[in-house]
Formats: structure tokens, sequence, C-alpha cells
């Protein structure tokens, strides 16, 4: 089972709490634990998971790399337990949806751990059953 959330800020652009999302990612990862699976997923086999603060930049390389898809994105999910978070997408996003830097960054932190967790989002049913799950769980861990 999980035992550990690191989160590392790796970029310079957009200042982070990383205390604060750290704190939030340990209450986030416990819920999504509680959360029923039908089967072992990678999330509980893991011994930690690693969120990796990056800049557009590093995302968009990510993203072609290992999606083939060009441009940035907001969070990249690996099965080895690494879920990557650009920086700039979250801080541009704050003013389209209103909402603060740590509000989409913890969004985008959740969303990485449902993936681990089991829950894909490339249906419609899947996208909104993964959105109920997030607003769940950003609700209980909410800073």
């Amino acid at each position: 089972m999980t035992s550990r959330v690191i989160v590392r800020n790796l970029q310079r652009r957009v200042p982070v709490d990383v205390v604060d999302l750290e704190n939030f990612a340990r209450k986030a990862l416990v819920l999504c634990l509680d959360l029923p699976s039908g089967k072992r997923t990678d999330l509980q086999r893991l011994d930690e998971v690693s969120v990796l603060i990056v800049s557009d930049r590093r995302m968009a390389s990510l993203h072609r790399r290992f999606m083939n898809e060009a441009g940035s994105t907001d969070v990249i999910t690996f099965q080895h337990g690494e879920i990557f978070i650009s920086a700039e997408i979250a801080q541009q996003n704050t003013r389209r949806f209103g909402t603060s830097l740590i509000r989409e960054v913890s969004l985008y932190i959740v969303h990485g751990l449902l993936h681990l967790h089991g829950f894909d989002d490339r249906t419609k049913a899947g996208a909104r059953k993964i959105q109920m799950m997030q607003q769940k769980i950003l609700t209980k861990a909410a800073l």
C-alpha cells in the first residue's frame, strides 16, 4: 500500500507552496485508497507517489514524448507513481476558472491519484465519474 507522497517543485516561474500541497496530497491519497477499485491498482502497489511540479516547456516535452501529442497539458500520470503538473497551465487556469493556484494544483494531484487507482476518463461516463470523485476528495481533503 502506498505510504508516501512527495511533492517537488522543479520549476522557478510560478511560486508554489510545496508544504501545503504535500499535506493536501497525503489526505487525498488516503481518501483515494478508501475508494473501491474492484482490483489491485497501481496506487495500492506503490511505495511512493511523486508529484513533480514542472515548467510548461518540460510538460510539453513529456506530452510529446510519451503521449505523442504536441503542446503542454495540465497533468500527466505515469503508472510508476509520478504525477507531473504544469505550474504555468495551473496558473493560467486560475484565471480561466476563477480558482486559486493551490486549488488547481490540488485538483491535478487528485486527478493523478485517481488515475493511479484505476479510474479512467477516456469515455464520457468515465469522465463524469472521475469528476464526481475529484469533487468529493477535494472537499474532504480541503486545505
